[in-house]
């Protein structure tokens, strides 16, 4: 170790003797301690001491912690150091609102600890230790699944493909679906913890509707614990994607397959009790509603996949419909192995259907009067003497990354409002993309002694209501 150290200073020392630079004040700074000492390290310069750990790497820095306090005072609290190393030893950098907000697990606190100092060199530690985690987002039309240690899902399937016959009971129909995931990534079930979400489902405060969700969650529990899955959290798809946008609290807009969830959540915990608004508008119905519009214009296609790739690609929401109608908004994209597709109106009018459900000849409420009248009930609930927590919005699903969208909401919600209670409500988009539900999850499979639940656990946990 000291030979390491004396030849990395005289190579410094030497780079340093032949700069041209004067130096400045931060270079002469010296390493002194008043009570104790680093013994001949008390003549470096502080940034050199800090360069000559940088290049010995975090194992030997973490073993000169126990020389003595002088030497752990000097490396274990230094925060930039650690977070040097995280960011460049294969680690994830770590994430301040995960570290600060989702590191204790459920229930989530009001307000965090601010006052607590992280200590970079314990999360280093604790990161190393982490095995990493499957996670899967099972969404109603398509799942997304993949290692946490990636950068984004390695895989996609249709869900409802994989569940297998669906009058088999609920039981079968997940393990079959959990067996098919694992044989594709080709994974041992009983080497890493799962984190998965869940569609939202079930949306009343009834007795019903609860009963309903406890068994949901107690068939995929079973399901893959009889697997051999070590642990297990499932959570909904709603509050994974809040978390991928930064925030525990907020109303989360959520496009699904089959239709569009307005879920309010509170520190974490999605308030049924509040009210779930559902749309009958859903990604199959704007791709569906594409569809016709081309059949009428006599644009040729192969199948919905097509159709589908059009709408992420040319389609977008208007800020102003009726002016949009006035403009020439043609445009062109080709799709393998069809050729070239142009269209024009349809961009726009394809996405405006959530807003104007009429123009598809559907009787539902606007996306617009579904988000005011969840506000409304957070506002009416008065579950807290702050009322800004509803009043971020977080859009969610692969629909909801059309451009423009989320100006339109929130041009929209600002029109529902007198100024003085629409003043805040900020609409987001999707964080992630369509994939913002899996790197939610992502953010809690650093943590999954926090989150996630073994199988020792879940029988005596079975009967209690869990964290939705």
């Amino acid at each position: 170790m000291s030979t390491i150290i004396r030849k990395l200073w005289e190579n410094i020392s030497l780079n340093r003797s032949n700069s041209t630079s004067t130096g400045s004040n931060e270079d002469k700074i010296i390493l002194t301690m008043t009570s104790a000492s680093t013994g001949e390290f008390d003549k470096l310069p502080f940034d050199i001491f800090m360069q000559i750990l940088m290049m010995i790497g975090p194992k030997e820095s973490g073993r000169l912690c126990g020389v003595c306090k002088t030497w752990r005072f000097m490396i274990g609290g230094d925060n930039k150091l650690w977070i040097y190393f995280l960011q460049n030893h294969q680690l994830d950098p770590p994430d301040f609102f995960a570290e600060l907000r989702l590191r204790s697990g459920p229930p989530l606190m009001a307000i965090p600890n601010m006052m607590t100092e992280l200590s970079f060199m314990q999360i280093y530690g604790q990161r190393t230790q982490v095995p990493g985690a499957i996670i899967i987002d099972g969404g109603s039309g398509y799942c997304k699944y993949g290692w946490s240690k990636y950068a984004s899902p390695s895989g996609q399937s249709a869900t409802f493909l994989e569940f297998g016959n669906i009058e088999s009971p609920m039981y079968s129909r997940h393990r079959h679906f959990f067996t098919t995931i694992y044989d594709r990534m080709q994974v041992k079930t009983f080497t890493q913890p799962i984190v998965l979400s869940i569609p939202i489902c079930h949306h009343d405060d009834t007795e019903s509707d609860r009963a309903a969700r406890r068994q949901l969650k107690d068939a995929i529990y079973s399901a893959l614990f009889d697997l051999n899955v070590p642990a297990v959290c499932a959570i909904n798809q709603a509050t994974l994607a809040l978390f991928a946008a930064r925030r525990t609290s907020g109303i989360v807009v959520n496009i699904g397959f089959h239709h569009t969830s307005i879920v309010p959540i509170l520190h974490g915990k999605l308030m049924h009790m509040v009210g779930v608004e559902v749309v009958g508008i859903g990604a199959l119905k704007v791709t569906g509603f594409l569809k016709d519009q081309m059949a009428k214009k006599n644009i040729p296609f192969q199948s919905l996949y097509t159709v589908r790739t059009l709408k992420e690609n040319l389609c977008y929401v208007a800020l102003d419909y009726e002016a949009e109608l006035s403009k020439n908004t043609e445009a062109s994209f080709e799709v393998a192995p069809e050729g070239w597709f142009t269209l024009s109106k349809e961009r726009f009018q394809t996405g405006e259907i959530l807003f104007q459900p009429s123009l598809a000849g559907l009787r539902a409420m606007g996306l617009h009067q579904a988000v005011a009248l969840c506000i409304d009930h957070c506002r009416d609930a008065e579950l807290t003497e702050e009322d800004s927590w509803y009043k971020t919005v977080v859009l969610a699903g692969g629909t909801a990354c059309l451009p423009g969208l989320s100006e339109r909401l929130e041009k929209e919600l600002h029109g529902c409002f007198p100024p003085h209670l629409s003043s805040g409500i900020r609409v987001r988009p999707p964080p992630y993309g369509a994939h913002s539900a899996w790197f939610g999850a992502k953010l809690l499979s650093t943590f999954p002694s926090s989150w996630c639940t073994t199988k020792k656990q879940f029988r005596p946990k079975s009967r209690r209501k869990l964290l939705w």
